[in-house]
């Protein structure tokens, strides 16, 4: 999946002379988080958060507060250099970026432009499309050897049952480089027949792995 399927494209900017005001302003009337600051040819220039903004508004409970801390220009307090995506990215190496460098938001530039945002949000949701949870589902967990050709191995005991496949995931087992886990998520409510077919070829099955196996 690629950033510029997920990414928003109605996203919020300002010049880096805009206020102090302009920016709390902005993200009251629009519930957004951040704010791409960005010059007259739309490139990112830098980047205000919702905090930064709220630090540099002056306290309601101090005895004299200054006012005059609302005119401040919005690139006095902006974040800079800003790090960016691609639409051409891929989703997953971007999550990596998110978790890496604990980022909330990337803007997404193309030919040194602003054309979207991507939010840890939108990471989220595209996780749970990804994962198929988001479609009504059985998962299935199963304990294979580390080998070439054990997807379609597995994949064809769910293909003689005529079940649909919305989603395949895959990680280590433990650390035993030997053997995976392969994350089945099934169209049916009812992958009792489907279980007991993998149990019969072999197959571990890490979940569900408290169905007892029917009488002969």
């Amino acid at each position: 999946m690629l950033v510029e399927e997920i990414m928003k494209t109605n996203v919020y900017t300002l010049p880096p002379t805009a206020t102090v005001a302009d920016a709390l302003q902005l993200l009251k009337e629009n519930h957004i988080r951040h704010i791409p600051i960005v010059d007259t040819e739309q490139q990112v220039i830098g980047i205000v958060s919702d905090r930064d903004v709220r630090d540099a508004s002056p306290s309601i409970f101090a005895d004299h507060t200054n006012y005059q801390a609302f005119n401040n220009e919005i690139q006095s307090i902006m974040s800079q250099p800003v790090t960016t995506v691609h639409p051409l990215d891929f989703v997953e190496e971007v999550a990596r970026v998110f978790y890496d460098e604990e980022f909330a938001c990337l803007p997404v530039v193309s030919e040194n432009r602003l054309i979207g945002m991507i939010t840890e949000k939108d990471m989220l949701y595209t996780l749970i499309q990804l994962t198929g949870t988001n479609v009504q589902s059985s998962q299935v967990e199963i304990k294979v050897p580390h080998k070439p050709g054990i997807l379609p191995e597995v994949a064809a005991v769910f293909g003689k049952r005529k079940t649909n496949i919305t989603s395949v995931l895959m990680y280590p087992y433990n650390d035993d480089p030997n053997y995976k886990i392969l994350v089945f998520r099934i169209q049916t409510m009812n992958p009792l027949p489907v279980i007991q077919d993998l149990r019969d070829a072999g197959y571990n099955l890490m979940w569900p792995n408290n169905i007892a196996e029917p009488k002969v």
